[in-house]
């Protein structure tokens, strides 16, 4: 190891580690042992087992020391992150009309494996554009507002993106699948605001009780994944050239300043952009479902709250230090007055979105200085699951999950019932737990809490 290994824990969220033989923190030791790590390899309470890095895993890399830059760290969907809107509804405007919608935005974003779009004709060269331009492609075509921009981590667009490094296999993959879900633990989400905790910081994110809201989860699909892939196996031949020895071959990695990694952090940013179009394509089917139900666009008034990513490597300043951080299964959470922040929460600092279960809660949080400090502005990206989804459907076998939720209030929509017993409740940690632990640790700070009326899963 080049560095210590830091986690973040209380004792429950210990024992579950220690159900899984502590397999993600050896893997958060093996990413100590990478060239040019600065700080320590650090994960968050979510932490779970991933491919190289461990899920809710963050390392930053001095590309003047021949830092590097691992796959394994950004992970296979590029950009996955979630995007919060609020809406100008109560919940007892929705409750009426709730089945009616859940049906309206299935209908409207497609989920499941390999779910298109058959109403958007997009050519390779429109593509290459959404590739160069991300959420802002999105919006020139009428698809959103101009404001909503502005409230998307790095104004939805990666610099640096490079379509022609993007595989042409990439490209069919990802032709069709722009404002789709997929499959797996994305959901589209409605909930309201069941509780404040910080009153000025949920006033100036425009959140309050009983306030319905809408969380979207979902990345960079076919075409993220298969940039992913194709770099693996490009990193594992390159690798032994520079000299890189790999503890692990799932951390397959290159220098940062090398043509390999420069073509492949090129590459990341062209999915990253997608990923931004995808949600923000995903937000315009949204509005149009919430007044297929039946609300008006001034009723329903749904903004963006705030879009963040999850799996990215960026460059970032930290203690005057040019670095590429990566976070896989983590997110930003930068303090007030940190740089890359919509004006109106630069006094507060950023709004830090944490899903749980389909059958719980999710959080609103706020980044703080102390995170700056601790985690190069980082935190938790959700739960993390403690069960696989072979386990959870095993554990679940016999159970009408569908009814059981719709007994406590929560609409399911969903391609399969298998999906939904993967996805079940118990597959993962008590968000709660987690957001406690990120508290303790002052890389956030509780603002609201979530409660969800409406599910829909791939």
């Amino acid at each position: 190891m080049r560095t210590d290994a830091v986690f973040f824990a209380s004792k429950p969220i210990l024992a579950q580690l220690e159900r899984e033989d502590y397999a993600s923190l050896v893997q958060l030791m093996n990413v100590a042992t990478l060239p040019g790590i600065v700080g320590p390899a650090l994960a968050m309470p979510d932490l779970h087992w991933g491919y190289g890095f461990p899920i809710g895993g963050v390392a930053a890399f001095d590309p003047a020391a021949g830092g590097v830059v691992s796959p394994g760290g950004v992970g296979f969907d590029i950009n996955c992150g979630v995007r919060l809107l609020a809406s100008g509804l109560e919940r007892r405007d929705l409750e009426p009309r709730k089945a009616w919608l859940a049906d309206r935005l299935y209908d409207h974003v497609p989920a499941g494996v390999g779910s298109r779009r058959r109403d958007l004709k997009l050519n390779r060269k429109g593509l290459a554009r959404v590739l160069t331009e991300g959420a802002g492609w999105v919006v020139r075509q009428g698809w959103g507002e101009a404001g909503d921009l502005e409230f998307i981590e790095s104004g939805g667009r990666l610099e640096g993106a490079d379509p022609g490094r993007v595989s042409e296999r990439a490209y069919e993959r990802g032709l069709p699948q722009l404002g789709t879900l997929g499959s797996g633990n994305h959901f589209l989400e409605v909930q309201y605001v069941e509780k404040i905790y910080d009153p000025e910081a949920a006033a100036v994110f425009g959140l309050a009780e009983d306030q319905i809201t809408v969380l979207i989860h979902t990345g960079s699909r076919g075409l993220g994944h298969q940039v992913a892939q194709d770099y693996v196996q490009r990193f594992l031949q390159a690798a032994p050239r520079y000299g890189v020895e790999l503890v692990d071959q799932q951390l397959a990695a290159a220098p940062i300043e090398s043509p390999e990694g420069r073509a492949y952090l090129a590459a990341m940013a062209a999915a990253a952009n997608y990923a931004f179009a995808n949600r923000q394509l995903i937000t315009h089917f949204v509005r149009a479902a919430f007044e297929a139900a039946g609300f008006a666009p001034r009723d329903h008034a749904l903004r963006v709250v705030y879009d963040l990513a999850h799996n990215n490597a960026k460059f970032e300043t930290h203690a005057g230090r040019r670095l590429l951080v990566h976070r896989k299964g983590a997110t930003r959470a930068f303090g007030p007055g940190a740089p890359d922040l919509p004006t109106a929460y630069a006094a507060v600092g950023q709004p830090v979105l944490v899903p749980g279960d389909m059958g719980r809660y999710s959080y609103v949080l706020v980044g703080t200085k102390e995170a700056m400090e601790k985690g190069f502005g980082s935190s938790c990206h959700g739960a993390g699951r403690v069960l696989s989804r072979a386990k959870s459907k095993k554990q679940v076998r016999g159970r009408d999950l569908v009814r059981e939720l719709a007994e406590r209030g929560i609409e399911v929509r969903a391609t399969s019932r298998r999906t939904v017993a993967e996805e079940a409740p118990e597959a993962y940690k008590d968000v709660a737990e987690v957001v406690r632990v990120v508290e303790g640790a002052g890389l956030g700070r509780a603002v609201a809490r979530l409660r969800p009326l409406v599910s829909v899963k791939g």
